[in-house]
């Protein structure tokens, strides 16, 4: 059986529009993983403005022309070629999905952006176990207390996501996340989730928990959800986004990403 990361970006696209509904993490080893986030034209500059304004939890990679469903560093379909999709309307999530053909319009201005899971190769490299990857489950995400810097109507909380690092590889993660700015960076904390406003680490609201064992130290860097938790704050009239954790896949690689 093909190993998940053996695959390339045309192969597992090729997986997703043919019903495969599973997360990315893991998948497509040096591929760079998105956020997808896809608004009616006449709400695109709040988005576009909200990332600028958020850049540590919204690192815009791309952005499309309206009605575009494909980037050049993309070569697919957004809209079917993610394993999994959210549609809101008005803030509420009107359904999950495997292809939003149906929910897309002429109008809609499309957004990449950056993704944790593009930096967990390095990770692994550097000797940092990536927990969720080990059990197969989706990375845990988690709501925080802290806002995100307002753009027009749109606003909402910071979300995270978590992995569990032995205190010896705190410093490594630190370090090689860091290098990765295009994709979230370095954490946004290390250590005791009451500091974000989380109360149990058992119940993310978005993606799987995952275990804490003995002396590991949760550490948590800002994730790409967030514009999803400023839908559903803010309630625009329409936004197609991935299920979290159920990425795009894209043709860039993730050594394009690393700074010196």
């Amino acid at each position: 059986m093909t190993s998940p990361g053996s695959h390339t970006p045309h192969e597992a696209r090729a997986l997703f529009r043919g019903g495969l509904r599973t997360p990315t993490a893991g998948w497509c080893t040096g591929r760079t993983q998105a956020n997808l986030i896809a608004v009616p034209r006449d709400y695109a500059y709040h988005v576009l403005l909200f990332a600028q304004r958020n850049p540590k939890s919204c690192p815009v990679l791309d952005v499309t022309e309206p009605g575009a469903t494909a980037t050049p560093m993309f070569d697919g379909d957004l809209r079917t070629d993610l394993p999994a999709y959210r549609v809101y309307v008005d803030g509420e999530a009107a359904g999950e999905v495997d292809d939003v053909r149906a929910a897309w319009r002429d109008d809609l201005v499309a957004f990449l952006i950056g993704c944790s899971f593009t930096f967990e190769d390095a990770l692994l490299a550097a000797g940092v176990p990536i927990r969720h990857v080990e059990l197969g489950r989706n990375v845990p995400m988690y709501r925080t207390t802290i806002p995100c810097r307002d753009a027009g109507p749109l606003g909402g909380p910071l979300v995270v996501s978590m992995r569990p690092v032995a205190p010896d590889l705190v410093a490594t993660a630190v370090r090689v996340t860091s290098r990765y700015p295009a994709v979230h960076g370095a954490p946004v904390h290390v250590g005791d989730p009451a500091a974000l406003g989380i109360t149990d680490l058992d119940r993310p609201d978005f993606g799987d928990p995952v275990d804490l064992r003995p002396g590991e130290v949760p550490v948590f860097w800002a994730c790409g959800v967030t514009p999803q938790a400023a839908v559903m704050a803010s309630r625009p009239p329409l936004a197609i986004c991935h299920a979290p954790g159920h990425m795009a896949i894209t043709d860039a690689r993730d050594t394009d990403l690393v700074v010196p």
